[in-house]
């Protein structure tokens, strides 16, 4: 929640802005209005082989819990490089960036997961700071169990289901605070 102006300092008030329709952070001494939007979150479904790059999470939430290279995007960079820095970041994999794969909208955090396909430069990987453990793993050694999200449990699903079918598509979803819409 927003206190203060951040180009003022003033206390701001929360209404609905002359010619909007939703209430915002206002500051009534200077008139900034203070918009607070969704944050995207960017990673890639990076392969080697036929193995599938994973990631054991060091941080909360859902420490100890398998994902996806994948963390916020950055002022200043597109979603490709954000989702190339994930990787390199969090499992020390340089990944060759392909088409965007998946874009899953979770309103009820304000969040919105996107994730390309991508492929390994070489077989190379090693755990960042963000991450336990880092490795690569077949279809029958995913730990479906363990993994973090729904939305990487959803890319995952959908990726393994277009490899069988020989055509990748771009995949979109909504989740819900009880599951699917």
């Amino acid at each position: 929640m927003i206190q203060f102006c951040s180009h003022c300092g003033h206390t701001v008030v929360f209404e609905t802005p002359p010619g909007d329709n939703l209430p915002r952070h206002v500051c009534p001494a200077c008139g900034h209005i203070h918009y607070e939007n969704p944050r995207l979150i960017v990673g890639c479904i990076a392969t080697w082989e036929d193995r599938i790059l994973l990631c054991k999470r060091a941080i909360e939430p859902r420490l100890g819990y398998w994902t996806l290279p994948a963390g916020f995007m950055e002022n200043g960079e597109s979603t490709a490089a954000a989702a190339r820095r994930e990787t390199l970041e969090e499992a020390g994999a340089d990944p060759l960036i392909g088409p965007p794969f998946a874009m899953i909208s979770i309103p009820h955090i304000s969040q919105i997961h996107l994730f390309y396909l991508g492929q390994l430069a070489n077989g190379e990987y090693a755990a960042g700071e963000e991450s336990l453990a880092v490795g690569l793993y077949r279809e029958e050694e995913i730990p479906w169990q363990e993994l973090s999200f729904r939305s990487v449990h959803f890319c995952l699903e959908r990726f393994l289901d277009d490899r069988r079918k020989g055509h990748y598509q771009f995949h979109e979803q909504v989740f819900g605070p009880d599951g699917c819409y």
